[in-house]
């Protein structure tokens, strides 16, 4: 979980590249890590877009992870929602394996063009299937206006909403949506209760990073995976969750920005913070965006019943 795997629009991929609080990073690590079929809250980000700006639309892919945290409103980060150009569309998918289902369509009905037109008419046509199968459903994203922020308060949040639309992810999928903090209870709870209590984080992202010929790569992603961290330190606005594999870990990665890191309080899972950065090889580190704090809260409040 964190940064994107790949923005939805080169206007996407400067301003992630511009953020110079935390190396990039996003997605669950394949270490001590496992299929989440039962985070049904759980999503993937997924954009029909124009990656090169020549006005053909040619990639339809998921790229970040998020939330429901009501029946119309999906959670991501503001660096997943942000920068995309004025035809590009944006859906939710709340399947298991998302990545798997962009594949088999391929198999089954490909080759895919190259020519910009012709790929452009069969991604749109792929599209639709994935509407008509209740795979994907379309909504409206939305960022933290005052991102993207600095060190001490990214403003990295944003949502997709569903309202205005006539199929919500309610009306396709059945989960319980994700239970939000109340206002500063991670501050009330302090370091040593969050340190006892157990942490799990979750998204679509790929893998640690794996050494080969041309350096690090990162493998996978596409199917929604969990992870068992630990807390390290509370910040004004941001939770770091440790991962080291050695100690039983495992952890977000490329991919896996805006998906939940839950923490368990009285037998109930709370999504304390959404994963936005964190080391480059996704081994150490996940820097996850607080839920409780004034400014997330602010921005949530015109899209959620807030606690």
């Amino acid at each position: 979980m964190r940064r994107p795997l790949t923005a939805a629009a080169t206007a996407l991929a400067a301003i992630a590249s511009c953020v110079a609080f935390a190396a990039p990073s996003s997605a669950i690590n394949t270490y001590n890590s496992a299929p989440a079929p039962e985070r049904t809250e759980v999503g993937a980000f997924v954009g029909l877009y124009d990656r090169d700006g020549d006005g053909y639309l040619d990639r339809l892919r998921w790229y970040c992870s998020g939330t429901m945290v009501d029946d119309d409103t999906y959670l991501t980060a503001a660096h997943c929602t942000t920068g995309g150009l004025p035809d590009d569309r944006y859906f939710v998918s709340l399947e298991q394996d998302v990545q798997g289902l962009l594949d088999a369509y391929d198999v089954d009905h490909g080759p895919v063009p190259t020519d910009p037109a012709a790929l452009e008419a069969y991604l749109e046509t792929k599209t639709q299937y994935f509407l008509d199968q209740g795979w994907i459903v379309e909504g409206t994203p939305h960022q933290d206006p005052d991102y993207p922020g600095n060190g001490a308060d990214s403003h990295d949040i944003g949502v997709v909403d569903f309202a205005d639309w006539d199929v919500t992810p309610q009306d396709v999928w059945d989960f319980i949506p994700a239970t939000l903090p109340t206002a500063g209870q991670l501050d009330e709870l302090g370091s040593r209760a969050l340190d006892a209590a157990d942490w799990l984080t979750v998204g679509y992202g790929t893998s640690e990073a794996v050494r080969g010929p041309g350096g690090h790569t990162h493998p996978g992603g596409g199917e929604r995976l969990k992870a068992l961290v630990d807390f390290n330190a509370l910040n004004p606005t941001w939770v770091r969750l440790a991962m080291n594999a050695s100690r039983g870990l495992g952890g977000a990665c490329y991919g896996d920005s805006g998906g939940p890191n839950f923490v368990e309080l009285d037998g109930e899972l709370v999504l304390a913070a959404t994963t936005i950065t964190g080391d480059a090889p996704c081994y150490a580190t996940n820097v996850a965006y607080r839920l409780d704090s004034e400014s997330a809260r602010d921005f949530l409040e015109p899209f959620v019943d807030l606690p």
